[in-house]
């Protein structure tokens, strides 16, 4: 039996570094599909006080990077990364940022349906592509729907308080375990990879983690 190996995965839908660094995991498990890893997803939420309906995407990053001028400056180490990692992120579509609680709920949902990566890449999908607003109820269930889960249940879900303390109570402990910012990467439970890291780097890991399995055989 091929030995398995986690690989925690600290994430929030809204984050640019998240989405590249989900694009160069992909590219280094393609290169490698015997990889050891088994993958889950966790809470992390960038704007834990972010009001319950989202603000205007324009008015968030400006409070956050003190002006226009600060939020382009931030971005474009964002443009040149997600470039390189070969995605189009549609800014301009970009109109809202939302509270990514329910997000963050549907993602634990799908988790319990195997289908936990299918969400996340849908939610980066609608949020940095096609400008959807991915705090909003029917949006999420409609990305469900899409992944092949059942619509009118996460809907319902949605709607009530279900999970909501859960996945407040695993982002909080995340905290403060040090993680202080997303991507982060927990391999093996005892590695902790911060930030989007190269596809490279990535199959130097998994080579090195295979190469450990098989002189443990």
């Amino acid at each position: 039996m091929t030995q398995t190996v986690k690989l925690d995965i600290l994430s929030d839908p809204i984050c640019p570094w998240c989405y590249i660094g989900k694009t160069n995991l992909d590219k280094a498990l393609a290169a490698i599909p015997d990889h050891p890893f088994i993958i889950e997803w966790h809470p992390f939420q960038l704007n834990p006080d972010m009001p319950d309906e989202g603000m205007d995407r324009r008015e968030y990053l400006e409070r956050k990077f003190g002006g226009k001028e600060g939020a382009v400056k931030a971005y474009a180490p964002v443009v040149e990364h997600a470039e390189k990692a070969g995605l189009n992120i549609n800014f301009e579509a970009m109109q809202r940022t939302p509270n990514t609680l329910d997000a963050h709920r549907l993602i634990h949902w799908a988790g319990i349906e195997g289908k936990q990566t299918a969400a996340v890449d849908a939610l980066f999908k609608a949020y940095f592509v096609d400008g959807r607003d991915i705090g909003d109820h029917e949006v999420l269930a409609d990305i469900a729907d899409s992944i092949g889960m059942d619509a009118a249940v996460v809907l319902k879900l949605l709607k009530s308080d279900a999970d909501r303390e859960d996945i407040r109570k695993r982002d909080a402990h995340s905290r403060q375990m040090g993680v202080n910012s997303v991507p982060t990467f927990i391999v093996a439970n005892q590695h902790a990879v911060p930030g989007a890291q190269p596809a490279e780097l990535w199959e130097k890991v998994i080579n090195e983690i295979k190469e450990q399995l098989e002189a443990a055989e």
